[in-house]
């Protein structure tokens, strides 16, 4: 063989080999992407916090697909994070942007379109030693119909800090998490208030929200446990100014339980804000 060809095998093969080696080969900015045409899923990753490493599920949807949130409405399958196989990791903490409403044939669910990413936050069982992310995620993709989708993904992680074109992205997911707050407060968007009456078949729950004027405002309920499958707070009318109203009756609870003293999560949307709130029923 020409001796010039063989410099470039030597040459590629040495790069090959450095690559392979480097538990940072992909420059620890992405995984690669795993889907077809209607969605796809990878890891990314973002400048550590402390000891705290900072990663993300991105999930990419094709037009008019949607997935699902931590609760999906009326109809559809919450996605599966399963990490059980990553390698270093004491804990990975996974939020939950904001999601948005869907009204369709099929009643109204709860999820996301477009580009979601879902950030983490992952402790090292040796702070020392480089974390191997490993994710298998099972979940439902719809657009007319639903079909079920797998991801498998893999990225390693250091503790040292270094640039990546992901954290902007990462950033702004991370803006998108709601806030914890607490029935009352004032400051933008809050939940003033919270109280049941009597209804037609079931107690109806009452929730009031403030939201600077201009924005659209959305409200969502879960029970106490993923059991409970309480319908979508709806509009309604009868609230102060400057303050929308919100109604869903004490329906799909799971047999023998009752809504007395439960604990409710609350989340409210407007615009690019959101905030979770815990309510507990008297």
């Amino acid at each position: 063989m020409h001796a010039t060809a063989l410099r470039q095998m030597g040459t590629v093969g040495f790069a090959l080999g450095i690559a392979l080696a480097s538990p940072h080969a992909r420059a620890a900015d992405a995984s690669a992407w795993d889907g077809d045409t209607r969605s796809a899923v990878r890891l990314i990753s973002g400048i550590p916090d402390g000891a705290t490493l900072r990663a993300g599920v991105e999930l990419r949807l094709a037009p008019g697909w949607k997935t699902y949130w931590r609760y999906p409405g009326d109809s559809g399958v919450p996605p599966h994070f399963d990490f059980a196989q990553s390698s270093n990791v004491k804990s990975a903490t996974l939020s939950w942007p904001a999601p948005r409403r869907f009204v369709d044939d099929g009643g109204q669910s709860i999820g996301y379109d477009g580009n979601v990413i879902f950030p983490l936050r992952i402790v090292a069982n040796n702070p020392a030693e480089p974390v191997v992310l490993r994710l298998k995620l099972d979940y439902a993709v719809c657009e007319k119909l639903c079909v079920p989708a797998e991801g498998n993904v893999e990225l390693s992680l250091g503790a040292t800090p270094i640039a990546s074109i992901s954290e902007p992205a990462l950033a702004a997911a991370e803006a998108r998490v709601p806030t914890r707050a607490s029935i009352g407060d004032h400051a933008g968007l809050a939940i003033r208030g919270v109280k049941q009456e009597p209804g037609v078949r079931y107690p109806r729950v009452i929730v009031d929200v403030a939201a600077p004027d201009g924005e659209a405002v959305d409200l969502f309920a879960e029970g106490p446990t993923p059991e409970w499958a309480l319908p979508l707070p709806t509009p309604v009318t009868g609230a102060p100014p400057g303050v929308h109203r919100f109604a869903f009756d004490l329906d799909g609870l799971p047999p023998g339980q009752s809504a007395q003293g439960a604990s409710l999560t609350l989340t409210a949307t407007a615009g690019a804000s959101a905030i979770e709130v815990k309510a507990a029923l008297d």
